[in-house]
């Protein structure tokens, strides 16, 4: 079978497919997941021009966290991380953190997960009891081995990222520590997606 981007596989129901459509099936998500970090940045694209209310949009503040982590030598895991924290606003503005996590879950350590997925809460020391929540519901993490990291991340990088004097790099400067961050699924089900 014909490994063009043209070709389908003919099954109506799962139960009905053939090795050879796996075949073709396994190569296309292949191609599809390499242009993973593309589509990220389209997304992230996304964030321009919506501030809701804060004083720079969604895309700066991502931007700004992931520069001021780049700039205190963090890894680029940490740093693609750090652009990626609040991609999720935009499809999940209640459950940001878990869309974000969901995303680089894959591709990232365990603790880089770990600090994606309860950033909100963390960062929620600084503003929660303005709204009438509790700003430490972190403490119920207290003691956790990624605890320290993810307080870290919320004190030097995420809140203080909303300075509309800040430089911030460009988002297209990030694209090649998209590229290699995500070229690699490290945490899947799946093995390496076709890689050729």
């Amino acid at each position: 079978m014909e490994n063009n981007t043209n070709d389908r596989a003919k099954f109506h129901a799962i139960t009905e497919s053939t090795h050879d459509e796996w075949q073709l099936i396994w190569a296309e998500m292949g191609r599809f997941a390499r242009k993973l970090p593309d589509r990220i940045v389209a997304q992230l694209a996304l964030l321009r021009g919506d501030s809701g209310g804060f004083p720079v949009d969604r895309l700066e503040h991502c931007l700004q966290t992931a520069t001021r982590a780049h700039q205190a030598g963090r890894d680029e895991e940490y740093v693609v991380c750090a652009l990626l924290h609040d991609i999720g606003d935009w499809l999940g503005p209640r459950n940001h953190p878990d869309v974000a996590a969901a995303i680089v879950q894959p591709f990232v350590s365990e603790e880089n997960h770990w600090m994606v997925k309860h950033h909100g809460i963390f960062q929620g020391y600084y503003f929660f009891h303005f709204l009438g929540f509790d700003r430490d519901m972190r403490e119920k993490f207290r003691g956790h081995p990624h605890f320290e990291k993810t307080e870290e991340f919320c004190r030097l990088f995420d809140q203080v990222a909303f300075d509309p004097n800040f430089k911030s790099m460009p988002l297209d400067a990030f694209e090649p520590m998209l590229q290699r961050v995500f070229c690699q699924p490290r945490r899947s089900f799946y093995r390496a997606e076709a890689a050729e």
